[in-house]
C-alpha cells in the first residue's frame, strides 16, 4: 500500500499495525496514536460498513465454502475460528458478505482489534476456544506472516498458495497446498495422528 510515496506493507498484518504505520508516515506520534486508537478503529469500522459491497462471494477462493462445510461436520476434531489481522467487526462483515461468516462462531478467534501484534492472535483464539490444545491447533493462511504468527505460538501451519505468495514463498509452513480442497486431506492426516 502506497500513501504519498510511503510504502506500507499490508499482507498478513493487523489493521492496527497498518494504521500505525500510516499515521507515523503522516507525522503522528505513537502516544497520540495510542490515545486515539479507539476512535480510529470506530471510524474504520463505520467506513468499512458503508463501503463494503453487499456481495463479496466472487472473492472467495475456490473450494473454501466446501472445505469449511466439511470441517464443520466433526466439531470434536475440527473447531473453526478466525485468526485475522482485521478488526473483528470488519472481519465478520467481510465474511458475511462473502457468504461464509456462519462458519465462525461469535466469541471465538483472534483479531487485529485484540492485539496489534499478529503473533499474539493464535494464543488468543486458543484461549477463547476453551484452551484448545496447542498440538491440535493449525493456522491456515496465505502469507509468510501467517506462518510467522503460527510459529510464534508454536502451532502447526498450513499455507494455501491462492494469494499473491507462491508455494516457494510459503515454504516455511508445515505443509503448502494449492487450494482449499487440497487442505482437507492434510488436515485429516494431522487429526488422525493427534
Amino acid at each position: 500500500m502506497d500513501l504519498d510515496g510511503v510504502r506500507v506493507e499490508a499482507a498478513g498484518r493487523t489493521d492496527a499495525a497498518i494504521a500505525r504505520d500510516l499515521l507515523r508516515a503522516a507525522g503522528v506520534a505513537d502516544a497520540a496514536i495510542d490515545a486515539r486508537a479507539d476512535d480510529v478503529f470506530a471510524r474504520a469500522v463505520a467506513a468499512y460498513e458503508e463501503l463494503c459491497p453487499a456481495d463479496l462471494s466472487a472473492f472467495v477462493a475456490p473450494g473454501v465454502p466446501e472445505a469449511l462445510t466439511t470441517l464443520a461436520t466433526d466439531p470434536a476434531v475440527f473447531r473453526q475460528a478466525l485468526v485475522t489481522g482485521n478488526l473483528e467487526p470488519i472481519a465478520r462483515r467481510k465474511l458475511a458478505a462473502a457468504g461464509i461468516g456462519d462458519h465462525f462462531a461469535p466469541g471465538q478467534g483472534g483479531f487485529g482489534s485484540d492485539a496489534e501484534d499478529r503473533a499474539a492472535l493464535p494464543a488468543i483464539a486458543r484461549a477463547r476456544a476453551g484452551g484448545w490444545a496447542r498440538e491440535r491447533t493449525v493456522v491456515i493462511g496465505d502469507t509468510p506472516r501467517d506462518i510467522a504468527c503460527a510459529r510464534a505460538d508454536r502451532v502447526r501451519v498450513l499455507a494455501v498458495a491462492t494469494g499473491p505468495f507462491t508455494a516457494p514463498d510459503l515454504a516455511g509452513a508445515d505443509a503448502v497446498v494449492d487450494d482449499a480442497r487440497a487442505a482437507l486431506p492434510v488436515l485429516a492426516d494431522w487429526a488422525a495422528r493427534d
